[in-house]
């Protein structure tokens, strides 16, 4: 092995050893959900378009860093932070492999991360190319599995730290994700009579929130609880949980009446499952 080469995993090793894979991989979830939420509020203040189909560029000056007006500023900074994310998945996934003490299951979901990222940046660049429903949608949801897959991964390098007594509080911060969903949801129920970026913007937060409870909390009852009915509970609540996050989304881009009723069905009971898993996890 050359010099360099000692010299590059030497500094590796040290970074990794000062901060921790587990801190780093923390870090790049939070910059994922920033990165999505901060996608929510550019589509939803149409600050893509005011980009007038440029990309990487914008109107925002030399090296793209002034942008002209809000919408502008919405879009390049969603941009800039992607951008470091998107750094931030690369070195989670160079750290992860490099590293003997992780478990291999987290380096194969960073890295699985780390090939998505290229694919999610030419999805975002399309939305503000072509700005089309179909690419907005598949822009999302890549962006969702690249979250739950950090939200896995995350819980995994945790794993020492996760104890049984988690699992309620967990599953409570979905439980109380729920009803702001519905509220905000631009349905009949919905408490919001504008649909503004601001509510978008707590939606898909609350969002995430509930995706991140129900896989964390199914993930820590595998391992501190030797309890198959309950796995079988939190297995159905968090397939309810994705279809309930998929009809959310649809209601939004749609303005279906059928598919407004059936989301609103499938969360009430949703809300049942919630309370009936909290109850058992504390038994």
């Amino acid at each position: 092995m050359s010099s360099d080469s000692q010299t590059t995993d030497r500094g590796l090793r040290s970074l990794i050893a000062r901060f921790g894979v587990p801190h780093l991989l923390a870090t790049t979830l939070v910059l994922v959900a920033g990165t999505i939420l901060l996608g929510v509020a550019a589509k939803a203040t149409g600050s893509g378009l005011a980009c007038e189909a440029n990309w990487p560029q914008c109107d925002a000056g030399p090296f793209n860093l002034l942008p002209a007006n809000l919408p502008s500023f919405y879009e390049w900074f969603h941009r800039f932070v992607a951008m470091f994310a998107g750094f931030a998945i690369v070195g989670s996934a160079v750290s992860a492999w490099r590293s003997p003490d992780i478990d291999r299951r987290v380096a194969t979901l960073v890295v699985l991360g780390m090939v998505l990222t290229p694919i999610q940046v030419y999805l975002g660049r399309e939305t503000v190319l072509s700005y089309e429903m179909e690419i907005l949608s598949l822009h999302f949801w890549t962006a969702i599995l690249i979250f739950a897959m950090f939200v896995v991964a995350t819980a995994l390098v945790w794993k020492p730290r996760l104890r049984s007594a988690h699992i309620p509080a967990v599953l409570a911060l979905g439980l109380v994700s729920l009803p702001l969903h519905v509220a905000l949801s631009p349905t009949d129920l919905g408490l919001v009579s504008d649909y503004s970026p601001t509510v978008q913007l707590l939606q898909y937060g609350v969002t995430l929130s509930l995706l991140a409870s129900v896989i964390v909390a199914t993930m820590v009852t595998s391992w501190r609880k030797q309890d198959r009915p309950l796995l079988g509970l939190l297995a159905g609540t968090t397939a309810l949980t994705l279809a309930v996050t998929y009809l959310g989304r649809r209601a939004v881009m749609t303005l279906n009446p059928a598919l407004d009723q059936l989301y609103l069905i499938l969360a009430g009971v949703l809300l049942l499952a919630f309370g009936v898993v909290i109850y058992r996890s504390r038994q």
